[in-house]
C-alpha cells in the first residue's frame, strides 16, 4: 500500500494526512536509532502498520459519544493508539510506554503532529488516575495478560470496551484467555491480514 492509498481508503482529510505522512517520516529516522518496527517491515510501513492500526477506529463511536477516553497499552512506535490520536482528534488518547526511548519518539511525533495524546512513560500497573472507556493494543502480550491489565479498569466501568489487534494465534489465546475470564466478543477480520482479528471485547468479569 503507497501513501495516497492509504488517503483514499480511508477517506481521510489532507491535513490528517498530512499529519500521518510527519509520522511515517519519524519513524523512518528514529528507525536507525530505535528498533520501533521490525526491521523487514519498515519497507511496507503504511499497510504492516499505518493501515492495521486505522481499522480500529472503524469500531470507534462517533462524535459524541460520553466516553471518549482512549489509553492504548505498550504503545511502542505508537501503533494503534498515535495513529487514533491522529485520525481521531476527539478522543483523549492516552499511550502508555514503559520503554524512555520510545515513550521520547511517541512525545515527539505528537509534538510534530499536533496529536491529541498523553504519552506516559511507566509500567502499565503504576499508572494512576485514568478512567478510559476504551483500550487498545497490539504486539504486547497474550490476550490473557491483556485482560489482566484491563480487568480493574472493567470492575469500575462496566461498559469498557476493549480492541485488540491479534494475530493467528487468536483462538487459542481466546480458549486460554476464557478459563480466567467471563467476556463476549466480536471477531473482525483485519483488513491487513486474512490470518489476523481484531477482537472487539465486552463486559469483561474476572472469575
Amino acid at each position: 500500500m503507497q501513501p495516497e492509498d492509504f488517503k483514499s481508503f480511508y477517506n481521510v482529510s489532507d491535513d490528517v494526512y498530512g499529519r500521518l505522512v510527519v509520522y511515517h517520516k519519524l519513524l523512518l529516522k528514529w528507525q536507525g536509532a530505535i528498533n520501533l518496527v521490525s526491521p523487514k517491515t519498515v519497507q511496507e510501513s503504511w499497510s504492516r502498520h499505518f493501515a492495521d492500526s486505522a481499522q480500529v477506529i472503524k469500531r470507534l463511536p462517533e462524535v459524541g459519544d460520553a466516553q471518549k477516553t482512549l489509553v492504548d497499552l505498550g504503545s511502542g512506535a505508537g501503533f494503534p493508539g498515535l495513529v487514533v490520536g491522529i485520525m481521531r482528534p476527539d478522543f483523549d488518547t492516552h499511550l502508555i510506554e514503559s520503554d524512555e526511548r520510545k515513550a521520547q519518539f511517541l512525545r515527539t511525533v505528537s509534538r510534530e503532529t499536533q496529536a491529541n495524546v498523553t504519552v506516559h512513560n511507566e509500567r502499565i500497573e503504576r499508572v494512576e488516575g485514568l478512567e478510559p472507556g476504551f483500550v487498545s493494543a497490539r504486539a504486547l502480550s497474550d490476550l490473557s495478560g491483556l485482560l489482566g491489565h484491563c480487568a480493574g479498569w472493567s470492575e469500575f466501568n462496566a461498559d469498557l470496551k476493549m480492541l485488540f489487534l491479534k494475530g493467528r494465534s487468536y483462538e487459542e489465546e481466546l480458549a486460554e484467555a476464557r478459563t480466567l475470564y467471563d467476556f463476549e466478543c466480536e471477531e473482525f477480520v483485519s483488513e491487513t491480514s486474512s490470518e489476523s482479528r481484531l477482537l472487539f471485547i465486552s463486559n469483561l468479569i474476572a472469575r
